[in-house]
């Protein structure tokens, strides 16, 4: 992470999200951060809930937690298709991503 993005996350809670339009079932997520994402019978990737449940919802967010972050902006940078989302809770803003100022 840069300077900046180490600024833009100290001490914020972030959360994320998988645009499954732009999923390419490719499973890098996964493979960086089973506790996170999950791949559906569907073949495309979605978010994990912190009771570990799939949230299938368009849009669905959950928790990034602190000791998995890098594994999950990991995901966010090597995915194919371009649709991890990572962002502050507290207004939104994405930090990591494609939407990622």
């Amino acid at each position: 992470m840069t300077v900046q993005q180490d600024a833009a996350v100290a001490g914020e809670a972030l959360e994320v999200w998988i645009d499954q339009d732009l999923c390419t079932g490719d499973g890098i997520c996964v493979q960086y951060a089973p506790e996170v994402f999950e791949l559906d019978i569907d073949g495309l990737a979605y978010v994990k809930s912190p009771q570990d449940e799939l949230l299938q919802e368009q849009g669905a967010t959950t928790p990034v937690p602190l000791p998995l972050l890098a594994d999950v902006v990991d995901s966010a940078k090597e995915c194919p298709g371009e649709c991890i989302h990572v962002r502050r809770v507290s207004d939104r803003v994405e930090v990591f991503g494609p939407d990622a100022g």
